[in-house]
């Protein structure tokens, strides 16, 4: 994983979001991944952004993935998904997150709104610890690598899991096609 220098996730609460410390420490012992492989290493925040922490870093693009919030709205109520993809590609906002929340027009959720919403900081939202009523939408792509590089909720950190187990989280579903 590059020049991070990772470890528990869980043994550093201090590099974690409030939400995202919580979700850990409610991981179930039944997962397909222990909560132990679950790993984060701090970073310089202003290198938080995908560009310049990967090169920063030493990280490659196809183990990095980026979480983002996507909203739309229906008879005058907001819904809100999270879609997790890999930073070599896009979410398919328009058009398969579109159909997934069942709106005419989705877009990326305004970032105090997500930043409020989510416990999390903007640039470091992750899908681990996400409110427990969104969808969270997984590339098939993401689940695919051995290990992916996700935010911490947090600017100053990031976390290292296994991709699988992005896939497994509450509310997941892991979807062919959701990025191009």
């Amino acid at each position: 994983m590059g020049n991070l220098k990772t470890e528990p996730a869980r043994s550093r609460p201090d590099l974690l979001a409030p939400p995202v410390s919580a979700a850990l420490e409610l991981w179930p012992v039944d997962a397909p991944v222990d909560v132990e492989n679950v790993l984060v290493a701090p970073i310089d925040a202003a290198l938080a952004d995908t560009a310049a922490f990967c090169e920063a870093y030493d990280v490659g693009l196809e183990v990095s993935a980026n979480c983002v919030v996507i909203a739309g709205k229906r008879e005058g109520e907001l819904r809100y998904v999270a879609c997790v993809v890999l930073a070599t590609t896009r979410a398919d906002v328009n058009g398969l997150v579109r159909r997934h929340l069942g709106v005419r027009k989705a877009s990326f959720a305004p970032m105090a709104e997500a930043v409020e919403l989510s416990g999390m900081e903007y640039g470091g939202i992750t899908p681990v610890g996400l409110p427990d009523h969104w969808p969270i939408l997984v590339d098939a792509r993401v689940v695919a690598v051995p290990h992916v590089i996700v935010g911490s909720g947090v600017r100053h950190s990031k976390i290292v899991i296994p991709g699988p187990a992005l896939g497994a989280l509450p509310n997941a579903q892991v979807m062919d096609g959701l990025a191009k």
